[in-house]
């Protein structure tokens, strides 16, 4: 079988690449609507500023994993960093070397782009894919992560 080939995102592959994204959120038991995976893909795709998706293709075109790495302006690292948001594979694929394909191309295109750092997290029903991270030069941070919805979503979650 031929390898994955790795490269960015298409505007034809948007609907699939929504389709893994939802698909990794659910595993990590997040409500994104598909209106909103699309909205956020469609934006990247439009403004390279806010970072960029990578997709493995399998040699018939199919889409075997995807990768998102959004743009951070951190003073912890001084300067323009990245933060790799989601990096799915899909299950049957798991195992074959597209994820660490994919972390590599994130890391390359990064470079590339002048990031400073690369920064992620890993959900802790995920641990597993803690080596990956590891092979790939990644370092711990003892930290605990918060969020706040605002906006709208503040207002649904006060209801």
């Amino acid at each position: 079988m031929s390898p994955a080939s790795i490269g960015l995102l298409e505007a034809r592959e948007i609907e699939e690449v929504v389709g893994l994204f939802g698909a990794q959120l659910q595993e990590h038991a997040i409500a994104t609507s598909t209106a909103d995976l699309r909205a956020v893909a469609n934006r990247v795709m439009a403004d390279l500023r806010y970072g960029f998706m990578l997709v493995a293709r399998a040699p018939d075109g199919s889409l075997q994993g995807v990768a998102y790495a959004s743009t951070i302006l951190t003073l912890e690292h001084g300067g323009v960093s990245g933060w790799l948001e989601e990096l799915y594979v899909l299950p049957e694929w798991r195992g074959k070397g597209i994820g660490s394909r994919l972390l590599d191309a994130v890391i390359a295109h990064a470079e590339k782009l002048g990031w400073r750092a690369v920064d992620l997290e890993v959900d802790a029903n995920h641990q597993r894919v803690i080596s990956l991270y590891t092979r790939h030069q990644f370092q711990p941070r003892s930290r605990t992560r918060f969020y706040r919805m605002l906006g709208d979503e503040t207002a649904r979650l006060r209801t």
